[in-house]
């Protein structure tokens, strides 16, 4: 990166994640109100943003060899930005849905080309990287509880302060991701063919149960906490403890991430946020939600960015946009699927089950890595 500051690349992920996707669980419950949502309805709007999420996956790695990531990168901060600021003057469900795909187009751009910037520094960058979330989910949780308490029915606004949000970040970060060239990656864009991703298929299986699994947190925690009558205060502590969590992330897992091999490192990561779900559910003791919280924040980012550094390391140099890109199709499916079975599934039960449903597909995801070795395959099999 021609900028030294990892943190201010870091703000794409702080506005593509941290403002346009997990910030939406804090709008929830003043939107469920005022528009006579179900929990289930609410998980489609979570569903839009993995839909666009997923095309924008599927594009990305022709976007980054064609212009560049640099170019890549500021387009997707640009319709993120654009996508919040149309999100606040949606006029009903299918407006809200577009602007909330467009959202997650946005956000794909912005995930795959920033983690591609990112990754040349190494995988300390790209833990700081992916942290950038936490910033965008400690600001957006320490100021809209308290807004919508004071407001109800006032989420048009919140929507509008996440896109000017948004757009600041776009601002700051626009030289960040400038790069020395308009390659991803060293050599030919094309060149070594496509990394062969079957000796990968329980990551590629744990990275799937993860993304159905750990957006139905975010997404419906202040729902969850709103069925306890939980003041707003409390939930603006909560949710900036999340971030606060995100943020000091590369600092708790600065060894482990140096030393561990990525399986064990995935693995622990799982078990920890199978843990914060469980610790989440109602009937334990207070101090338990504050525990969930922490250990999900210095948790959840660390996962993709253990994964893109496992990729990085599988692949063929030439082949990792298109090894980046393939595990994001992964993931978004996942994450576009999950929120909504999820909320589905709390209508029939309780708010609770949603929580419950990220502590099981975690630890599904935890099994499947455990005592997993993966190795960089030979030249020849790297080539399709």
């Amino acid at each position: 990166m021609a900028d030294r500051s990892p943190w201010r690349l870091a703000l794409g992920t702080a506005s593509a994640l941290g403002l346009a996707r997990f910030a939406y669980g804090l709008l929830l419950p003043d939107m469920r109100q005022d528009l006579g949502w179900s929990l289930a309805r609410g998980g489609v709007l979570t569903t839009a943003n993995g839909a666009g999420y997923l095309v924008g996956a599927l594009v990305t790695a022709a976007g980054v060899r064609r212009w560049g990531a640099t170019a890549t990168f500021r387009a997707g901060m640009v319709v993120t930005a654009l996508a919040l600021a149309a999100t606040a003057g949606g006029d009903g469900a299918p407006a809200l849905d577009a602007a909330r795909a467009a959202a997650g187009l946005g956000g794909a751009l912005v995930f795959i080309a920033g983690g591609l910037i990112a990754a040349r520094a190494g995988a300390a960058a790209l833990t700081v990287y992916f942290a950038g979330t936490g910033l965008g989910i400690g600001l957006s949780g320490l100021t809209l509880p308290l807004l919508l308490d004071r407001h109800p029915g006032s989420w048009p606004l919140a929507w509008a302060a996440l896109a000017l949000g948004a757009g600041l970040a776009t601002a700051v970060s626009w030289t960040a991701a400038r790069t020395d060239d308009h390659s991803p990656v060293p050599g030919r864009p094309g060149a070594g063919g496509r990394v062969r991703l079957r000796p990968l298929w329980r990551a590629a299986a744990a990275y799937v149960l993860f993304a159905a699994g750990y957006l139905s947190y975010p997404t419906f925690l202040s729902t969850a906490l709103a069925a306890r009558d939980t003041p707003a205060w409390q939930v603006a502590l909560l949710w900036g403890l999340l971030g606060a969590g995100v943020l000091a992330a590369p600092l708790v897992w600065r060894v482990p991430v140096g030393r561990w091999p990525e399986s064990r490192l995935l693995t622990v990561l799982l078990a920890l946020l199978t843990a914060a779900g469980a610790l989440a559910l109602p009937g334990l003791p207070a101090p338990a939600i504050t525990v969930s919280v922490l250990l999900y924040g210095t948790s959840f980012m660390v996962v993709p960015a253990t994964v893109t550094a496992l990729i990085r390391r599988v692949a063929p140099p030439a082949a990792l946009p298109s090894a980046m890109g393939a595990f994001t199709v992964l993931f978004s499916v996942g994450q576009t699927l999950g929120p909504w079975a999820a909320g589905a599934l709390a209508d029939r039960t309780a708010p609770a089950a949603t929580l419950l449903w990220t502590a099981a597909l975690c630890a599904a995801a935890a099994a499947l890595t455990a005592g997993q070795r993966w190795q960089a395959p030979d030249r020849e099999d790297a080539r399709t």
